[in-house]
Parts: C-alpha cells; sequence; structure tokens
C-alpha cells in the first residue's frame, strides 16, 4: 500500500511538472522535511522525489500525519 501511494505521488508530480524542480526547490524542500523528521536520510532521493515527499507532507493534516507520511515515502523511495 504504500509503494502504491509513493508512486502515485511520484506520478502525480511528474505530470504537474514539480519533477522537474530546480535545485533550490529541492534544497527548500529538504529543509522543510528536516525541520519535522530531522533525522531524515534523503541522501538516496532524487531531487524530484524529495520535492514530492515534501509536497505530500504540505497536505497532510496535523504534525503527526505530516511526519507519518513524511518517514513512510523516505522509507519506500529509497
Amino acid at each position: 500500500m504504500k509503494t502504491l501511494i509513493a508512486s502515485a505521488l511520484v506520478a502525480t508530480a511528474a505530470l504537474t511538472g514539480a519533477a522537474t524542480a530546480a535545485p533550490s526547490t529541492s534544497a527548500h524542500a529538504q529543509k522543510q522535511i528536516e525541520a519535522l523528521i530531522p533525522n531524515a536520510d534523503l541522501a538516496g532521493l532524487t531531487d524530484a522525489q524529495i520535492v514530492s515527499v515534501a509536497q505530500a507532507m504540505a497536505r497532510a493534516d496535523g504534525a503527526a500525519q505530516k511526519i507519518g507520511t513524511g518517514k513512510a515515502l523516505i522509507d519506500n523511495l529509497r
């Protein structure tokens, strides 16, 4: 189920143009992720995947859901 959600988010980002985000956008997304998940291991993720994770976290309600969404996506995308 997590893989399906992660795949859907990446596909959505690609279709909307977010997958071609500039590195500065990725850096901003990384800062947003690390603000809620300080020990997030984003080393193996592409810029597009980092942006997708940040976008998914932004859509979630409440800090706990944002953190859960982020961790699940990061784990599945690595």
